[in-house]
């Protein structure tokens, strides 16, 4: 790990409804930051933003556009320094699904993936 960059966890529920806890790399790139985000085989790097705040926000739209809820996140490591509980987590606001039949379908799909989980 960069001892420059800050490391930030993540967790929230995946595209099939399972819960899931993860760091996230940000990367200091010509003044730039850029989110690393990896779970299981899935590999998300999103184009350099200008701060660590800007790019958690891309980050959580990116996986929220992939069927991503629940999410939340809060500042793991500053450097090398290990802050443990000592951050709040930040609460990312699931998107309202848009029309009558985007909210019927969201519903079909969440029974479905919380009946297919067990």
């Amino acid at each position: 790990m960069d001892p420059s960059t800050n490391t930030y966890q993540i967790s929230g529920l995946d595209d099939l409804g399972r819960g899931f806890n993860r760091q996230v790399e940000m990367k200091v790139l010509d003044g730039t930051v850029q989110a690393v985000f990896r779970y299981e085989r899935f590999l998300l790097e999103i184009e350099p933003q200008a701060t660590e705040q800007a790019a958690v926000a891309v980050l959580i739209d990116e996986l929220q556009d992939r069927g991503y809820t629940q999410l939340r996140t809060r500042l793991q490591f500053r450097g090398e320094a290990y802050l443990g509980n000592q951050e709040l987590w930040a609460e990312h606001q699931d998107p309202e699904p848009k029309g009558r039949l985007a909210r019927l379908l969201q519903t079909i799909r969440s029974t479905f993936l919380r009946g297919w989980a067990r």
